[in-house]
């Protein structure tokens, strides 16, 4: 089932006109937050809140490909979840393993790539075989690479590199003097991936909860009060018209910036002449 097939006529306008306007993030962080939440609000249980967050899943997914966005990482179960009561983790582990089932072959149809960050190994093996198997499947896929960030804190991640970088230094492999910050992003999971332009956290929280914390250094921020269960890709549309309204400066001035904008889009021009003039 191509998605781009499935699109009505006004979402496809939409998406263009957003395409059009900015520049898309190249790669999109999401905490989903709020499942309990919003399955209590409606007197439901836990478990329905998270059968429908898996829907917001799926809607996310679809439309981050139909823009194009390269990158879609989403923090789907921490290292903290597993101190939850172990019948709602039960029930967790159980909607991974459907979602996997479900979706790998449209996933791959749709030339999505799939991945996954945090310990994976703490995982019930029929899962992790299923992931091993998912990523082996669509590991030549081009389009959106989707990352599963799954029993994973951004803690965790630095202290392992630094135990493997400590490692290195013992075996002879690595000087202290060769430690920079390139150095140190290349030993974190995340180290294949871009670092995340722009955050999206639903339910209105004003934190990270240990998600990509060396990553998220520059990226751009973004709260909804929304429940994640509501949360679709009208909002996600929202999200990323926000985004484009900003300024990225990386600690640089508003001058600068312009600047350097000014210079890229001349070097573009002159090389648009350039090749307009080339004997073919």
């Amino acid at each position: 089932m191509n998605w781009l097939n499935q699109q009505s006529s006004q979402d496809n306008d939409i998406q263009n006109n957003i395409i059009q306007s900015g520049k898309l993030p190249r790669h999109l962080a999401v905490i989903m937050d709020g499942n309990g939440r919003w399955a209590v609000e409606r007197k439901f249980s836990r478990t329905a809140g998270h059968r429908e967050g898996i829907e917001s899943v799926r809607d996310i997914v679809k439309a981050s490909s139909q823009l194009g966005i390269q990158y879609l990482t989403l923090y789907a179960f921490s290292i903290e979840n597993w101190k939850r009561p172990v019948s709602e983790v039960s029930v967790l582990m159980k909607l991974l393993e459907h979602f996997l089932k479900a979706e790998l072959n449209e996933l791959h149809e749709n030339k999505v790539r799939i991945n996954t960050i945090g310990k994976i190994s703490s995982l019930p093996q029929n899962v992790q075989k299923l992931l091993h198997d998912s990523i082996e499947k669509t590991k030549d896929n081009e389009g959106l690479t989707l990352t599963l960030a799954l029993s994973y804190s951004g803690r965790w991640d630095i202290v392992r590199s630094v135990q493997m970088i400590a490692l290195d230094i013992r075996r002879g492999k690595v000087s202290p003097e060769d430690i920079s910050e390139d150095l140190f992003s290349s030993y974190l999971q995340t180290s294949k991936i871009p670092d995340p332009d722009l955050l999206i956290r639903t339910s209105g929280e004003m934190r990270l909860s240990n998600f990509l914390i060396w990553e998220l250094a520059y990226s751009e921020i973004y709260i909804t009060d929304k429940f994640w269960p509501e949360f679709r890709r009208t909002d996600l549309y929202e999200s990323i018209m926000n985004y484009q309204k900003r300024e990225r400066r990386f600690g640089k001035t508003s001058d600068q910036i312009a600047i350097e904008n000014n210079n890229k889009e001349s070097e573009s021009y002159i090389s648009r002449v350039v090749n307009a003039f080339k004997i073919k």
